[in-house]
């Protein structure tokens, strides 16, 4: 299942694996050739991971995965994931050639994996996976990278629905839509950029997914909080993201207020300075967008998750 170790540096390049993980990965293989239940294990996840391949799946199906993920052994952690991975290449590329997807955005989107080890890296010092769960939407086909930004194949659910009810938009709960993601290590999230991404996304999806009709952009993520108008100038990055987005208020309380909410303080924290552990008071203050987020904790403030969407 698992390519050799001859196969396996080239394979893992493609994947954008940083080069410092790589020797470790290639000389970890081995141990997990020889040990039976570690074979087991991957084989088990591996068919758990591409099973019902190209439909949207539910929370819980990666929720099982994650939990299958933890039981590898000692030796192998936290690299582990990495292999099951990898020995699902070959059902998510049958699957993208399947859909006719151009080979250079299968190889963007999967190369999610690099990135995500970098994160780890930078979080932890040491090799790993930082989010399997988050990378089984990669392998499944149901997350693609589009230029800057990713686009998630979602269902609305009827919380949402009753959301966009409230802003005049009539969706039906099943329905599809496009979640939108910012990854990291990928530059500005300029107007330019995200213009191009989703005049990508348009098209892709009408071309390779035709029978499910997208007509709903949303997204959740800290970057919508209205509180960072507080801070930015009207014509930074993050407020004109906003801009595209029609703000859903709905966990707001009745006074506008953020009463019980949950705050998501560490949000920021963490795709800002790259750990969400970090401690408050000694938050860097070198940029504008780290000055907003430091000096609204230190303060006394919160941070919360922003819903919004936009139709397509």
């Amino acid at each position: 299942m698992l390519p050799d170790t001859d196969e396996l540096p080239e394979l893992l390049l493609d994947l954008a694996v940083p080069h410092e993980d790589i020797n470790e990965l290639v000389g970890l293989r081995r141990v997990l050739a020889r040990d039976p239940g570690a074979v087991k294990l991957l084989e088990e996840c591996v068919e758990e991971l591409v099973r019902g391949i190209g439909r949207i799946g539910e929370f819980g199906e990666r929720s099982r995965l994650a939990e299958r993920l933890r039981a590898a052994p000692s030796a192998l952690d936290p690299y582990f994931p990495a292999y099951v991975f990898v020995a699902a290449l070959p059902h998510i590329r049958a699957h993208h050639l399947d859909r006719g997807i151009p080979g250079d955005i299968s190889r963007h989107t999967l190369a999610d994996l690099g990135r995500n080890m970098a994160v780890h890296r930078r979080r932890h010092g040491r090799g790993g996976v930082q989010a399997p769960q988050w990378l089984t939407l990669h392998f499944r086909g149901e997350l693609y990278q589009l230029g800057r930004l990713q686009f998630q194949r979602v269902r609305f659910d009827a919380r949402e629905v009753r959301e966009l009810a409230t802003a005049g938009f009539d969706a039906t709960p099943g329905a599809p839509c496009l979640s939108l993601h910012i990854a990291d290590f990928r530059g500005p999230l300029s107007p330019a950029a995200c213009d191009r991404s989703l005049a990508l996304a348009r098209e892709f999806f009408a071309r390779h997914y035709p029978h499910e009709r997208y007509e709903i952009a949303v997204c959740h993520s800290w970057l919508l909080d209205p509180q960072l108008k507080r801070y930015l100038s009207a014509d930074s990055n993050i407020v004109r993201f906003q801009e595209r987005f029609r703000i859903v208020d709905g966990d707001r309380g009745e006074h506008g207020d953020h009463e019980g909410r949950e705050p998501a303080d560490s949000e920021p924290v963490q795709f800002v300075f790259g750990n969400p552990d970090l401690p408050v008071e000694g938050l860097p203050r070198r940029t504008t967008v780290e000055r907003a987020v430091g000096d609204h904790l230190r303060a006394g403030g919160h941070w919360y998750i922003g819903h919004g969407w936009f139709p397509l």
